[in-house]
């Protein structure tokens, strides 16, 4: 019996995949337990509608995100901070404090979004990639001035 996969089954498949499983498995297990539909006509055309609205919601998010990804790459985030010797600043800037910043200028960014390849622990302009969409990724410029004293 072929059925529409409604989430993920441990061995027999991912959500919205039709699998072939027994007569038995199908009605007693996956359909019984809201597992899975019977594979017809109007389940058929249901799993293509909602396949369809997910693709063009996927797209319109890659959009936005490539929109955003154009203004991210042109601001500058600048830090002032203390200093020791040789322009070692004290403790790092971290992803909350990026994030932090990015939110006050608009732009709701998750800390686990923001990728550091390495510590931001010493004065200049470092490059952070910040990850908009699983396949969209800005490279914002982080400014670590010294604190005047």
């Amino acid at each position: 019996m072929k059925v529409i996969l409604l989430e993920d089954v441990k061995k027999q498949g991912k959500k919205d995949q039709v699998i072939d499983v027994s007569d038995g498995y199908a009605t007693n297990f996956l359909i019984n337990k809201g597992l899975a539909v019977p594979y017809n006509k109007s389940n058929k055309t249901k799993l293509e509608s909602t396949l369809k609205q997910r693709k063009e919601n996927e797209d319109k998010l890659i959009e936005k995100a490539i929109k955003d990804k154009k203004v991210l790459e042109s601001i500058q985030l600048k830090f002032k901070v203390k200093t020791g010797n040789n322009g070692k600043i004290f403790g790092t800037i971290s992803s909350k404090q990026i994030s932090d910043e990015l939110k006050k200028k608009g732009y709701d960014i998750d800390k686990r979004d923001i990728i550091l390849d390495h510590q931001i622990d010493f004065l200049g302009v470092h490059f952070v990639d910040v990850r908009l969409h699983k396949s969209v990724i800005a490279k914002v410029s982080v400014i670590v001035e010294q604190l005047k004293r």
